[in-house]
């Protein structure tokens, strides 16, 4: 039986996931490529394209970053498939060389670009927006703000794109990816097999004899999507009232609540924007000019609300802007049902509390983000801080062994971008002479991390990395990459190994050890400590969690307190594992948190040898 995102039953309704939904609407305009990197808020998007993948019609594959995946789905897409290529935000940095040229050379088959922002940082180093990006290279931008836009904008964005031989950006944020909302199904399109690639070097080959036109036909293709977005059906005025709201993304999701809320829907006349760039001028202008005063509405960056205030002073309309500077309307962060119904009374001249969504409620007890217990990264930490002390600088890197920053263990003193620690570690050892040790997970490695090693082997840095292999990308999801020997879908025949890699990059000191053995490890550690240079220690243990539910591995025992002493209270305090609980009667480890890892067994016995030699 198909999986039901894959029916061919027009008019269903189903409750769906934002990023299910965008699934669902790529697979309605018959999608033959997908291609991603994980990284919340999109990782269900190509996690279910992978689990359709053995009854789907289109080619699905994990690239190694996101660079890569857009490099991949641009080769499909000139070719005639139609592509899908999704990450997160700060992943379209990485793929930012490639982007800023595909709109040069256009897409024939069609090509969408999923860009999952993430205001208020859930689970980011930043919250850039990334409209800029469409800006920036020439692509059309639309923002969906339902699941049933998700999916029909994902549609709509694809079979656009292959009419028009440009890509588009889908840019999306948490709250639309992770709602959800009613869908009704569309007709799934059956496409042509891929035509394949066809010759034309001044078209595809864009040397600067070329690229100079292609610049100028882009300048003119934008001119002609502007149309498109004129007629579009994503952009939308409703109401009257010489007050005026222009909204895009989720907040077009917050003003309708807001609006309904406090009774005031009557009060506004709303221009909705779906389709945000090119801007729709002629609507926008007409709009701005039928009104006296108008609040935009939009996450992070005045994108849309500057080329408001210049289409209004180009054209000589007197119309008050509400937007950025207004205080309810930040510059960072999400907005909210609270502040949109304040900045609106506000316009009304009606009473507007100041308003703070996310101030705590008092004596809530704090849960910061912890390792899980068993987690092999928390035993690596635990050798490299008994060998080195604290006073190593620990450069660490993207990936669920950042929560290494939480006291006890201090394992992360600075942190820049996916595959930065090699690189920036061996800056500052370089600058500063201090011991410095990288941490890099294994999907990072392969990653961005390979050319950080081979820089600090030809530029002789002092560095040691420690790459810490859980092998899977544990922090999106378990996601399969180069390394893994198992995934989901069974053996991995084409895995690649990490220790050859390290060798191959010119590292000649490579430790390979199982972080869960304390004794192999602090050894493995004392010996490159006493070595200069780069060197390796390649932590190698499976997640707990992935053993369990992947390779189906169970604990054969776990750990219990048999006498409340003071080891035990310090081995809770080094290690912080949450299995340990206290309670009334003393420390005690719950059975059903602790994996059988035993660490904690090995740390007690550490702490007694260190009794005895003290």
């Amino acid at each position: 039986m198909a999986h039901p995102l894959l029916a061919d039953n027009p008019g269903m309704k189903k409750l769906l996931l934002g990023n299910e939904a965008i699934v669902r609407g790529a697979i309605e305009a018959g999608v033959q490529m997908v291609t991603c990197y994980p990284g919340t808020p999109s990782s269900e998007v190509p996690d279910t394209f992978f689990r359709l993948s053995p009854e789907g019609d289109f080619t699905f594959e994990y690239s190694v970053n996101e660079k890569v995946a857009l490099e991949v789905g641009g080769g499909a897409a000139v070719s005639g498939a139609m592509t899908l290529t999704t990450m997160k935000h700060v992943g379209v940095n990485v793929a930012a060389d490639p982007l800023m040229t595909l709109a040069y050379v256009g897409t024939p088959g069609g090509m969408v670009l999923l860009s999952a922002d993430d205001p208020g940082c859930h689970s980011s180093q930043n919250e850039q927006d990334n409209r800029y990006y469409a800006r920036l290279a020439g692509m059309p931008c639309m923002e969906p703000a339902t699941a049933q836009e998700a999916k029909d904008m994902t549609r709509d964005a694809l079979n656009m794109s292959r009419e028009t031989s440009a890509p588009f950006l889908l840019r999306t944020t948490t709250r639309v990816n992770h709602l959800r909302g009613p869908v009704e199904y569309g007709e799934i399109v059956k496409l042509p097999p891929v035509a394949g690639f066809k010759k034309n070097p001044a078209q595809f080959v864009p040397i600067p004899a070329f690229a100079r036109r292609m610049h100028v036909d882009l300048l003119a293709k934008l001119e002609e999507l502007r149309e498109m977005a004129e007629k579009s059906e994503y952009n939308k005025i409703s109401g009257n009232g010489k007050i005026g709201i222009v909204a895009s993304g989720i907040c077009r999701a917050y003003l309708i609540d807001a609006l309904a809320d406090s009774g005031l829907t009557d009060k506004f006349k709303v221009l909705e924007l779906g389709f945000t760039f090119p801007m729709p001028t002629k609507m926008v202008t007409d709009f701005i000019t039928s009104v006296d005063k108008v609040i935009i509405l939009e996450e992070l960056e005045p994108f849309i609300e500057n080329e408001i205030r210049v289409l209004a002073q180009k054209n000589s309309i007197t119309v008050e802007v509400i937007g950025k500077d207004n205080k309810h309307l930040p510059l960072n962060g999400e907005y909210s049902t609270l502040n949109v119904t304040a900045v609106i009374r506000e316009a009304l001249g009606l009473e507007a509390e100041a308003v703070n969504c996310c101030e705590a409620e008092e004596g809530l007890p704090m849960r910061p983000p912890n390792l899980c217990a068993g987690c092999t990264h928390r035993a690596a930490y635990y050798a490299v801080k008994k060998v080195f002390g604290p006073d190593a600088i620990c450069s660490s890197d993207i990936g669920c062994y950042t929560l290494g920053i939480l006291p006890p263990l201090n394992a992360a003193d600075f942190l820049f971008c996916m595959g930065s620690s090699i690189s920036a570690g061996s800056g500052a050892s370089k600058a500063s002479g201090q011991t410095v040790i990288g941490f890099i997970g294994d999907s990072t490695f392969f990653h961005s991390g390979i050319t950080g090693l081979i820089n600090a082997v030809f530029n002789q840095h002092n560095i040691l990395l420690v790459i810490l292999d859980n092998s899977t990308t544990a922090m999106t999801g378990h996601q399969p990459h180069p390394g893994v020997e198992t995934t989901m879908l069974g053996a991995n025949p084409a895995q690649v190994d990490i220790e050859s890699i390290v060798k191959g990059c010119g590292v000649s000191e490579i430790r390979t050890v199982s972080p869960l053995n304390l004794k192999a490890t602090t050894k493995a550690l004392e010996e490159l400590k006493a070595i200069s240079g780069v060197r390796v220690l390649i932590a190698k243990d499976p997640c707990p969690l992935f053993a369990r539910r992947t390779l189906g591995k169970k604990p054969g025992r776990t750990a219990y307190v048999e006498n409340q002493t003071e080891d035990v209270v310090r081995v809770m305090e080094e290690l912080a594992c949450p299995a340990f609980e206290k309670t009334e009667e003393g420390i005690r480890v719950n059975e059903i948190l602790c994996s059988g890892c035993m660490l904690c067994l090995q740390l007690t016995k550490d702490i007694k040898a260190r009794k005895r030699s003290s």
